[in-house]
């Protein structure tokens, strides 16, 4: 239903979907491979198994008012940090680079089947995209298009921050926190409960501390080798 009122969006949008599902940590690389070798799938080394139902549904629903599909794979060249919410608040700036392909919507397979197929098949090729990056630290031959910082957006970001010095302003004003020893002890005290609980955040925020997906166990191809194995145990 949410994505049917899309159809009548009075304004452009973008619906973005991050099909693997979760965010991508080495323990979650290691289950997906263990779970592609056990279904005889191809085994994954840069990205995890694609989770098809949300993208077959949105699809599905949306073929006939969206024109386009934005491929977009997202690698850091060796050369620059991760960026990370800790970076962020330091302002540390970070590169990321973004291989963008449009793909018609019109060109989709018709059935759900085959589009969850279309998927997983697309996460193949960002896999041996990655390892092209990987190697030779790029997604390709053509330029770098550095797409610079959008005027529009520092606008947003700098009405926002005058805004809340502004009001933290008539705030302080109106408390009278630092018009005494007691009401800037305060003060200090707040701002250091607040620093910590955003650290605490920060290192929750990190890949690294999801917890890795269950491999799902793999099932016998048919009945007749199952039952054949049985005979053989029990001889």
């Amino acid at each position: 239903a949410g994505i049917q009122r899309l159809k009548d969006f009075p304004r452009p949008f973008w619906l973005a979907l991050f099909v693997e599902g979760t965010r991508f940590t080495q323990a979650k690389l290691l289950a997906a491979q263990e779970y592609a070798t056990s279904q005889g799938l191809p085994v994954p080394r840069n990205v995890l198994i694609p989770r098809t139902k949300g993208f077959v549904s949105a699809v599905s629903h949306m073929r006939s008012f969206v024109p386009a599909i934005y491929d977009m794979t997202v690698a850091i060249p060796k050369s620059s940090p991760s960026p990370t919410m800790l970076r962020l608040f330091k302002g540390q700036s970070s590169v990321v680079q973004v291989h963008v392909k449009r793909r018609l919507m019109k060109e989709l397979p018709e059935t759900d089947e085959a589009v969850a197929q279309w998927c997983k098949d697309l996460f193949v090729e960002k896999d041996k995209l990655l390892d092209k990056h990987i190697a030779e630290d790029t997604f390709s031959d053509q330029p770098l298009q550095d797409i610079g910082r959008p005027i529009k957006s520092l606008l947003v970001i700098a009405s926002w921050a005058c805004l809340v010095a502004y009001g933290a302003y008539n705030f302080l004003q109106w408390s009278s926190l630092l018009s005494s020893w007691k009401g800037i002890a305060l003060s200090a005290v707040g701002l250091a409960i607040v620093t910590i609980l955003m650290q605490i955040m920060i290192l929750f925020s990190q890949s690294e501390r999801s917890t890795p997906a269950k491999v799902a166990p793999g099932k016998p191809k048919n009945n007749s080798e199952s039952s054949e194995a049985r005979r053989d145990k029990q001889q």
